[in-house]
C-alpha cells in the first residue's frame, strides 16, 4: 500500500511524486501546480475552504467534530493523494471507494458533494493566483466531478448491503499496563471482517471524532470483536477509551477496512513486525492461521521498549507452545523504528516469505525499509499506512 502524503518539519506539505507515469495527463499538470502553489499556505486554505463551506450551508457544521486541526490534515491528504494517482485509475478509483462509504458514517449524502466542490474551487481560486485561470478551473471542476461520482456511486453501493456505521456495547475492559486497555464488543448487527484489518471507532464523549484500531482476533464463532488501545498525549479518543469505557458503555463503528490479509491461496511463510499495539492484528493473523488449519511457518517478531510494555508477551507465548508453526521474538530496548527492523535482519532468510508490519509509522517505514534491504520483494510486504491505527492520532 502506498505511504499517504507527509509533512515536512516546516509544516509544509510534500506533493508526492508520480510515480511510474511518464506523462501526467494536461489535467493531472493543471491540478498538480495548483496544490504546489498552495502547500506553503496549505493551512490557510483549508481554513477558508471550511469557512465557506459553513457559512453557505451553516447546516451541515454538526457533521464535523468540534476541532477542526485533524479534519484539514485529512481533507488535504485525501486532495494529495487523489492528485497523484489521477492518471492511475487502478490505484484512485479503489481509493476513492473506500472514501465513499467510509464517509457514510459521518451522515454525508450525495448532495453535500456540490457543496464541497463549490468550496474547493472557490478557496483554490483564492489563494491559489499564479497558477489558477480558466484552464486550472476547468480541470478542478472535471477532476472533482469524476472523484465525487466513484464516491458518490461506492457509498451508494454499500447502502444497499451495510448499515453506515454499527453500534457496539463495551462487555470487557482490562488495564494490561497503565496505558493499555483490552476492549471487547458486541455490534448490536453481524459484523463481517478479515483478521488483519482494521475499523473505525467513535466514544460518547466525543461525538463525530473517530479513530482508527485494529481488530485483535480474527473473526468469532460469538460475533465479539476485541480491541487494543493505548492513551496517548491529548488522544481524545484513546484515552476516553483507556480511562472512562466501562462494560455496558456503547461505542460506534465503521466499516471494516485494510489489506493486510491472508493470502490462503498459498502456503508461503509469514514474517511478522509488531510495534506496541501494533500487535493485534499480527494476533488475529496468528489466529486466522490457526483456524484455517494451514503449518505454514509464522515467525513473530514483537517489539517494545520495556519489558512491562510487552502487554501481550504471555499470550503469544501460550500460542507459540500450542503451534509448533509459530514462533515468537521479543525484542526490547531502543526505538522500535531501528531495533526492532535490526533483529528482523539477524534472522533470515525471508526471501520466500510474505512480511506483515504493524506498529507506528515511524516503525512501519523503518521496517518496510529495511525488509526491502533483506531482500523480501516489495509487492510481498504488506501494512496499512494509516496514521490514526493504534491511537498514533489520539
Amino acid at each position: 500500500m502506498d505511504a499517504p502524503p507527509t509533512r515536512s518539519a516546516r509544516g509544509t506539505v510534500r506533493i508526492p511524486s508520480a510515480g511510474s507515469q511518464a506523462e501526467p495527463s494536461p489535467d493531472a499538470v493543471l491540478i498538480r501546480r495548483t496544490l504546489e502553489e498552495i502547500a506553503p499556505i496549505a493551512d490557510r486554505v483549508t481554513s477558508y475552504f471550511y469557512a465557506l463551506v459553513f457559512a453557505g450551508h451553516p447546516e451541515v457544521r454538526g457533521m464535523f467534530p468540534a476541532a477542526m486541526d485533524a479534519q484539514r490534515d485529512r481533507l488535504l491528504k485525501a486532495l494529495l493523494t487523489a492528485a497523484e494517482h489521477l492518471d492511475n485509475p487502478a490505484v484512485l478509483r479503489p481509493y476513492l471507494q473506500r472514501l465513499g462509504t467510509g464517509h457514510r458514517k459521518y451522515g454525508t449524502l450525495a448532495g453535500h458533494y456540490p457543496v464541497v466542490g463549490e468550496a474547493l474551487i472557490g478557496a483554490l481560486s483564492r489563494y491559489a493566483q499564479n497558477t489558477w485561470g480558466p484552464q486550472a478551473q476547468a480541470a478542478w471542476v472535471r477532476a472533482y466531478t469524476a472523484i465525487s461520482q466513484i464516491m458518490i456511486d461506492a457509498a451508494a453501493e454499500d447502502e444497499r448491503k451495510s448499515p453506515a456505521w454499527w453500534h457496539a456495547e463495551v462487555v470487557s475492559h482490562e488495564l494490561r499496563t497503565p496505558d493499555i486497555a483490552v476492549l471487547t464488543v458486541r455490534p448490536d448487527q453481524p459484523y463481517t471482517f478479515l483478521a488483519g484489518q482494521y475499523t473505525s471507532l467513535e466514544t460518547p464523549w466525543w461525538p463525530r471524532v473517530w479513530r482508527h484500531y485494529s481488530f485483535a482476533s480474527a473473526p468469532r464463532p460469538d460475533g465479539l470483536l476485541s480491541f487494543h488501545v493505548k492513551a496517548v498525549p491529548a488522544g481524545w479518543v484513546s484515552n476516553a477509551l483507556v480511562r472512562h469505557a466501562r462494560p455496558g458503555d456503547v461505542l460506534r463503528l465503521g466499516p471494516p477496512a485494510g489489506s493486510m490479509v491472508v493470502d490462503h491461496s498459498t502456503d508461503n511463510g509469514m514474517l511478522c513486525l509488531a510495534g506496541g499495539t501494533g500487535i493485534a492484528p499480527i494476533r488475529a493473523l496468528i489466529e486466522d492461521v490457526a483456524v484455517h488449519g494451514e503449518r505454514r511457518p509464522v515467525e513473530v517478531f514483537f517489539g517494545a521498549r520495556t519489558d512491562g510494555d510487552l502487554y501481550d508477551k504471555d499470550t503469544l507465548l501460550g500460542l507459540q507452545r500450542s503451534h509448533p508453526w509459530l514462533s515468537v521474538r521479543p525484542v526490547v530496548g531502543g526505538g522500535l523504528e531501528g531495533q526492532l527492523p535490526h533483529a528482523v535482519g539477524r534472522h533470515g532468510p525471508w526471501s520466500s516469505y510474505d512480511a506483515f508490519v504493524s506498529g507506528p509509522p515511524a516503525m512501519i517505514r523503518s521496517g518496510v525499509g529495511e525488509l526491502e534491504r533483506i531482500g523480501v520483494p516489495r509487492d510481498r510486504i504488506r501494512y496499512d499506512a494509516v496514521e490514526e491505527l493504534a491511537g498514533v492520532a489520539g
